[in-house]
């Protein structure tokens, strides 16, 4: 395995888990939940909100970081 192949398996969890993690957050509008009632029902605790927050951006600077270095040819071949 060369370097690249590894940082490119990293951009690939990276990515994944960027998705997974977005999808995981708690939406910040009601929206028609609220005429449910069911707006309160998925919401979680501030700790983990805030857990979740900084995850979500760790691997976001991963990405876009490993994203310029793959886009740049910085790393041999």
């Amino acid at each position: 395995m060369t370097v690249t192949n590894i940082v490119q398996g990293i951009w690939a969890f990276s990515a994944v888990g960027l998705i997974i993690l977005v999808l995981l957050h708690s939406p910040k509008g009601d929206g028609i939940g609220a005429i449910g009632g069911q707006a309160q029902l998925f919401s979680s605790t501030k700790s983990a909100e805030n857990t979740l927050n900084r995850v979500t951006w760790a691997l976001t600077v991963i990405f876009l970081g490993l994203t310029v270095v793959l886009s740049a040819g910085w790393l041999p071949k």
